[in-house]
């Protein structure tokens, strides 16, 4: 079972996706922001972590820049979820490290085609 974390402030969209991946079989922790994000995953090993763009305390863009520099999870991929589809914004977060961009809304199966297909070896 895939173990995957999810940095996202919505409290709506968060649960929403926490309760669809945990429908499809993954172990699933879930913060509030960018900083926890980068805490929690120094703490724990992820297979996958989801993360929203636009956040308090640290942006997802910043989490994934400094999760990439960190040897203990530099090589764990991250999938951004954003509402913000511009082709700037999208170059943005693959130059981070994301290994894949996925645009709010999305339907629960496009999401947990995209996370199989990035967690395949």
């Amino acid at each position: 079972m895939a173990k995957i974390l999810i940095a996202e402030d919505d409290q709506d969209i968060r649960e929403l996706v926490v309760l669809t991946l945990q429908f499809n079989g993954f172990d699933v922790t879930s913060v509030e922001n960018g900083a926890l994000a980068v805490e929690a995953a120094q703490g724990n090993k992820f297979d996958l972590i989801l993360m929203d763009v636009r956040m308090p305390k640290m942006t997802g863009y910043e989490a994934c820049r400094r999760l990439k520099e960190i040897d203990s999870t530099k090589d764990v991929p991250v999938i951004f979820l954003s509402a913000k589809g511009q082709e700037t914004e999208i170059q943005t977060g693959l130059s981070v490290g994301a290994s894949q961009y996925i645009l709010k809304p999305f339907a629960p199966d496009e999401l947990i085609s995209t996370i199989n297909s990035v967690l395949k070896p």
